[in-house]
């Protein structure tokens, strides 16, 4: 953890000396999470991101890109066993500051663009939600996730690195894709490492 937040500290220092002119974008799209070592059973949990960054070149056809998403995670199964069948999810919002580096590649009416860099997000709010047919009850039933104290469902801290791609047209609209890595233990007991797996599609605009 200390050589992640030494690592976004840097990203910051670096983008903070540069000279070039800053622009700024907005992101928004589709997630697609999944958590590791729980199984192959698991299906893609829908949820939807929000960013807001800053585009500070640094170097020709590169720039930082600092920025704080609000990312919807989480996972879903489902199942049957003879009569009886139920669907499980969970639904995970996360508050991140990630820090990118961009590389951009001119191409036709725009750019290319590859990056990668680290974040630290916070889970501030989550839910399980179970329905379905099971031992003789048939209904739907919720509750709220806690991410603190001794009986805690899920560890507060979600850090890893992020990989995007798209494309950035020259008037400023942009198509991408992306994946979170997470690297941190969610898994608030003993057991497995459960880490986040985020995959995401969106369009955005940058100014």
């Amino acid at each position: 953890m200390k050589k992640l937040l030494l690592t976004m500290g840097a990203a910051f220092l670096l983008a903070a000396g540069a000279q070039a002119q800053t622009s700024y974008g907005l992101k928004a799209g589709v997630n697609l999470g999944k958590y590791s070592n729980l199984g192959s059973d698991q299906s893609n949990n829908v949820s939807f991101h929000v960013t807001g960054f800053a585009d500070i070149p640094v170097a020709s056809q590169f720039s930082i890109q600092p920025g704080v998403s609000l990312q919807g995670k989480g996972t879903k199964f489902t199942g049957s066993l003879d009569n009886s069948s139920a669907e499980y999810t969970r639904n995970v919002m996360s508050l991140e500051v990630p820090v990118n580096a961009v590389y951009y590649i001119p191409a036709g009416a725009g750019n290319v663009f590859l990056g990668a860099g680290p974040y630290v997000g916070f889970n501030i709010s989550g839910k399980d939600k179970l329905k379905g047919d099971l031992a003789g009850y048939t209904g739907e039933t919720e509750w709220d996730l806690e991410f603190s104290g001794d009986n805690k469902d899920m560890n507060l801290i979600d850090a890893g690195v992020n990989f995007l791609g798209g494309y950035k047209f020259n008037n400023g609209l942009l198509i991408n894709a992306g994946y979170g890595l997470g690297l941190t233990n969610l898994n608030p007991g003993d057991g497995d490492n459960i880490n986040s797996r985020t995959l995401s599609f969106g369009l955005g605009f940058q100014f």
